[in-house]
């Protein structure tokens, strides 16, 4: 993968120009979790969350102060919007009750997630939409809007993909949807949160070395977006041999860090001097730092550069445990999941009256 990747580099260059910014809405439906609330929704804009809700509550939480222009400017929509939201708790409550009798359950934990949004790339104005839910940490269905069709992967979820691309009405309104009200709706929170989305914070770089024998780590934090390339050169030609490409990770105060590691074991120590670290950011230079070992941190003498690193993995870490956590908990209380194949017959569902997910307007959270 990471030789892949740095031929990828090789053959198309770096394209730091333009920036892809999205709106997400993340629904959460469970059942059978006690300390967990049967449905939250999370907004977020550019990977900044916006609103919260959940049906403990069921009262809609800005998260920044820009995100609550609208309700301000026009207080009857926050109603409208908590009415929008209570709708869908509803409806993913009904959902998870017509899934248990599709899966034949009883009983046990269950969780429902739904994932849509858009995305708009600034430079060229392309945009993507995409609307999908998973039951019990597996895909059950998702949008293809480029043929206006539903994939199913599993059989469960055969009825409902039927039942939807049939409703042609409800077809046309989730095109119209997530590729002109979607994004209509983010290019507004974009201009209302213009001073905080659209900044750029320029990078700070250190080399770091955790001992004589470990890799050179090329560090660069603090930055904002977070599409940024970083990468190695020898001798003014972008170098990709033992180079370890690490993954862009939040800071706690919404910038980025990254970290690419060099490995010069075979290297002598005479000729360092030709490589150099480069980051490249959206309107700004690019940043070079030449690769001089009088200028290597190490693990000795800044260990909390070393520590901050490690907090950006530890946050994404916590991220990864408790969805494995809810995962995990589901699975033990699961042992009675029984599979059950369903057919192109309806008649269960008409009987409950009730689909996975409303078939009206989609559901987002900064629309209301």
């Amino acid at each position: 993968m990471k030789a892949l990747i740095g031929l990828l580099l090789l053959v198309f260059g770096h394209d730091v120009s333009s920036v892809i910014h999205s709106l997400q809405v993340f629904d959460t439906a469970s059942s059978g979790l006690s300390t967990f609330p049967e449905f939250v929704m999370v907004a977020m804009v550019d990977e900044v969350q916006i609103e919260y809700y959940d049906s403990n509550t069921q009262r809609i939480i800005t998260k920044q102060d820009w995100a609550g222009q609208d309700y301000r400017e026009d207080p009857d929509s926050l109603e409208r919007a908590t009415e929008n939201r209570k709708g869908a708790q509803q409806l993913f409550k009904a959902g998870m009750g017509t899934l248990k009798k599709r899966f034949n359950q009883t009983g046990g934990a269950h969780i429902i997630q739904r994932m849509h949004g858009c995305e708009w790339d600034d430079e060229d104005g392309t945009t993507e939409g995409y609307d999908q839910f998973g039951y019990d940490g597996e895909d059950f269905i998702s949008l293809d809007l480029k043929t206006l069709t539903w994939v199913a992967p599993v059989h469960q979820a055969l009825t409902t993909k039927h039942r939807w691309e049939q409703d042609r009405a409800f077809m046309e309104q989730q095109k119209h949807y997530y590729t002109k009200v979607c994004v209509d709706w983010l290019k507004k929170v974009l201009a209302y949160g213009k001073s905080t989305l659209q900044r750029t914070d320029r990078p700070r770089v250190s080399l770091l070395q955790r001992s004589p024998s470990s890799p050179v780590v090329c560090h660069a934090t603090g930055f904002y977006p977070n599409r940024v390339v970083v990468f190695w050169k020898r001798d003014g030609q972008e170098h990709h041999e033992q180079v370890d490409p690490g993954e862009v990770l939040p800071n706690h105060d919404g910038t980025f860090q990254v970290s690419v590691d060099l490995d010069l074991t075979a290297v002598p120590q005479e000729d360092w001097g030709r490589y150099e670290c480069v980051v490249q950011l959206k309107a700004i230079e690019d940043i070079s730092t030449p690769l001089d070992h009088a200028h290597i941190r190490t693990n000795g003498e800044d260990s909390h550069i070393l520590a901050f690193i490690l907090t950006g993995v530890a946050v994404l870490a916590v991220v990864v445990a408790a969805v494995v956590g809810v995962l995990l908990y589901q699975k033990r209380n699961d042992s009675d999941k029984r599979h059950k194949p369903v057919g192109s017959d309806t008649s269960s569902e008409n009987t409950e009256g009730q689909k996975l997910a409303p078939e009206a307007q989609p559901l987002t959270t900064v629309q209301s």
